[in-house]
């Protein structure tokens, strides 16, 4: 029989209470992916940094409703930003985000898919 103090090593040696907070932290992040539009922004942010007007072409929506989805995401700590001029260009953050748009891609887009 299995002990169920917060002492016991599960999978990779993390503690049901790490394990907890690393559900929690997953949790956040597939939230922030678990809607259509700002999927769409990290897609075609993994092709390299993006103004907001050419998100707004590619995506085909009004720069507020773009502009909201960026917010959530720059919170989350998906995308950052860099300002030329009064340009606003959006890339991806770091490694999770870009491994999380690949396996999507490989899942759901790929023609085997």
């Amino acid at each position: 029989m299995r002990p169920q103090d917060n002492d016991t090593q599960i999978l990779s040696g993390e503690t049901p209470a790490d394990m907890k907070e690393s559900a929690a932290r997953a949790a956040v992040f597939l939230k922030a992916l678990a809607h259509e539009g700002r999927l769409m922004i990290l897609c075609h942010l993994g092709d390299g940094e993006r103004s907001v007007g050419e998100l707004e072409d590619l995506l085909v929506l009004r720069q507020a409703a773009v502009s909201q989805m960026l917010a959530r995401l720059r919170d989350e700590g998906l995308v950052k930003t860099r300002r030329d001029g009064k340009t606003i260009y959006y890339a991806l953050n770091d490694g999770k985000a870009a491994q999380m748009i690949e396996l999507l891609y490989s899942l759901f887009c790929e023609p085997d898919a």
